[in-house]
């Protein structure tokens, strides 16, 4: 059985095949690798409480209109030529919102504003616009949707105006607003919330796109890396450090795709409910994995730069951060499959924890060196305790 024949540029949807993931859906991704950049050049540039706010403020908006794409996309058909060109038009609002990221807080922060709100509520709007009366539910489903974003739209609008500590104030409130409306099922008066029916997805086309955006922050993470110590004179301290940050990056690409990945694949194209799972595990829980990859960045262009001396707060705070919001991230993850609680995650946890009582004793090279060493134990542990298929 296939999916309603009637919607022109929705996704045929066939029970048990996988749909891949298209060029023009990789294309419209290639913006969101310089967003990641931009991210961790800003938290770089400003590793301050207040700057991390800002970042994290920033890099929840980047990942929220990204993934909302993604659903929007697993609906329509990217093949379909109205449905590409909304991507390139995506990708035009993409790239202002990205440029706008470094100055988001000073004088860019109405370009922000407009190229966010103007991608979020213009794509739901072609969906609904799309969507053929034959299929009333998704219609209702995409009024829903862009009741909640054009709400947000306006705190994010009048935050581009404000100034100062007004502006993180009223861009907080829009993405509380938008972080919310899927927890609370996009529920609006008269007509209530949606139902779990209403957000049947193709399952292994959703798990493959986050698996693809999580490639995306690994392979900025290596392209900075790469350019950083390019620029460097090769020493006897930055040569090793180098080479425990690109180990650093090759442990975190073992521990989510060597099963974690896969399973998750698995688990939600043969879920009986697969829209409930891939809110929680792909549209929240890879928030911190990926978060936790661009803080992973940052903190290895901090040791390359400076891998002698004792280690400050921003090295020590970046190089235990990273992986630790990425083992964090990526236990949730696997953990919203049943059966799969991994002990090597939370044992790698730990071990920062304690790691970062001494690591202010230690020089950058040689914490960079032992949290890179946890990262490998953890993925050598899962490997040998798991094999592939059967995720207990």
């Amino acid at each position: 059985m296939t999916d309603n024949p009637h919607g022109a540029m929705f996704r045929v949807i066939v029970p048990h095949q996988h749909s891949r993931v298209t060029y023009a859906e990789l294309f419209f991704d290639l913006v969101f690798v310089f967003a990641i950049t931009q991210i961790s050049h800003t938290l770089l540039a400003h590793f301050t409480l207040l700057g991390a706010l800002q970042v994290t403020l920033l890099f929840l908006a980047v990942w929220w209109v990204w993934v909302f794409t993604s659903w929007i996309t697993n609906w329509l058909d990217p093949e379909k030529t109205p449905v590409r060109l909304l991507l390139f038009a995506m990708m035009l609002g993409g790239l202002v919102l990205s440029t706008s990221i470094p100055k988001a807080f000073d004088e860019r922060g109405l370009w922000f504003a407009l190229a966010y709100a103007t991608m979020q509520v213009g794509k739901t709007i072609f969906l609904w616009l799309s969507t053929p009366a034959s299929r009333p539910r998704t219609r209702m489903n995409a009024i829903r949707i862009a009741a909640w974003l054009s709400t947000s739209a306006i705190f994010w609008i009048t935050g581009g105006i404000a100034e100062g500590q007004s502006r993180l104030v009223l861009w907080a409130i829009a993405l509380v607003i938008e972080y919310i409306s899927p927890a609370v099922r996009f529920w609006i008066p008269r007509f209530g919330a949606s139902s779990v029916a209403d957000w049947m997805i193709e399952g292994g086309h959703m798990a493959e796109r986050c698996a693809l955006f999580i490639i995306i922050a690994l392979g900025e993470s290596i392209v900075v890396t790469g350019a950083t110590f390019a620029e460097l004179t090769w020493t006897s301290e930055n040569v090793p450090a180098f080479v425990s940050a690109l180990v650093g990056s090759i442990a975190m690409w073992w521990i989510y795709f060597h099963i974690g990945a896969e399973a998750g694949s698995e688990e939600l194209s043969k879920s009986s409910e697969p829209g409930r799972l891939a809110r929680l595990a792909y549209t929240y829980l890879h928030m911190p994995i990926v978060a936790g990859i661009v803080v992973a960045a940052v903190a290895d262009e901090l040791v390359l730069k400076h891998p002698g001396g004792h280690s400050d707060l921003k090295t020590v705070t970046s190089a235990i951060g990273g992986p630790l919001l990425f083992l964090f991230g990526t236990m949730l993850f696997k953990h919203s499959f049943p059966g799969f609680l991994q002990l090597s995650h939370g044992i790698g946890i730990i071990a920062l924890c304690v790691l970062a009582w001494f690591a202010s004793e230690m020089s950058p090279l040689i914490l960079s060196i032992l949290t890179t060493a946890i990262m490998i134990i953890v993925a050598a542990w899962e490997t040998i305790s798991l094999r592939p298929g059967h995720a207990k």
